[in-house]
Parts: C-alpha cells; sequence; structure tokens
C-alpha cells in the first residue's frame, strides 16, 4: 500500500473516530478536518476541499 493511500485510510478512520465522538453537525465536522489538515501542512489547499468532501460522504453513507 502506498503512503498516500496509507494516509487517506488513516484520516478515514480519525475522521470516523471524530464522527461518532463528538456531537458536531455535518458542516462543522467538515469546517474542523480541513483546520486540522490545513494546520498540520499535509494536503494542499487546493486538493483539500475534495478530499474533505470524500470522506464526508464515506463517512454519511455509513
Amino acid at each position: 500500500m502506498s503512503g498516500f493511500l496509507k494516509f487517506l485510510a488513516g484520516v478515514v478512520v480519525g475522521g470516523a473516530a471524530v464522527a461518532l465522538l463528538t456531537p458536531t453537525t455535518g458542516e462543522d465536522l467538515r469546517a474542523r478536518i480541513k483546520e486540522t489538515l490545513r494546520r498540520k501542512g499535509l494536503i494542499a489547499d487546493e486538493k483539500l476541499d475534495e478530499v474533505v468532501e470524500m470522506i464526508a460522504a464515506e463517512l454519511e453513507e455509513k
């Protein structure tokens, strides 16, 4: 598994944990994910919205 896929898997698992453990709306959760990724410099701003929407869609399906 490539490093990027491992990273995405970690983001999804972390996002799922946050979604399950905090009482926030989807919009608030997306904003928190974006801010965390920006602060850590993990994803460039131009790709950030796309990744966060992908994670949110994955979480909403479950």
